[in-house]
């Protein structure tokens, strides 16, 4: 069986940051690294599900909306994937940096709704401000690096 690209990464190299995973074409998968994989520190559901809300809404209502394919979060718990059609790196990341520091002003939980969520009771509005609001320093110190640690020889 023909391996993943994202299990081909060396995740005991990988710190918190905002990398480019793969390439299709005009869509470019992007690793939202909140967390150190295989650290022991993991965002917990609730945590991962209210991020997911809140980055979700506010970037599908962002100048690369009509761009953004995905956002969702990764099952190891230490990130998001957000895919983007025929958008520039730069251009993404300075909407994401927006975008989380939307998230920390806001005062409203969005999708919060019995109708809107199939998990409604499980999210929570300062959790999701906390995890942006710590993955947005992680991104401001990093700037625009985006290929993932490699192994020093």
């Amino acid at each position: 069986m023909k391996q993943i690209a994202s299990f081909t990464v060396d995740h005991d190299l990988i710190v918190p940051g905002m990398y480019i995973s793969r390439i299709d074409g005009d869509i470019t998968t992007f690793d939202l690294r909140t967390r150190t994989p295989n650290a022991g520190d993991y965002m917990d559901n609730l945590t991962m599900h209210s991020v997911e809300h809140m980055v979700a809404t506010v970037i599908r209502n962002s100048e690369i909306a009509d761009r953004v394919i995905y956002f969702g979060p990764m099952g190891c718990q230490t990130g998001f994937y957000l895919l983007t059609r025929d958008c520039a790196p730069g251009t993404v990341y300075r909407v994401l940096l927006d975008t989380l520091d939307a998230v920390t002003r806001s005062e409203v939980m969005y999708g919060a709704a019995r109708k809107e969520c199939g998990n409604y009771r499980n999210l929570n509005l300062a959790a999701a401000k906390a995890e942006c609001a710590r993955y947005l320093a992680v991104l401001r110190e990093r700037g625009e690096n985006f290929t993932y640690p490699e192994a020093k020889e």
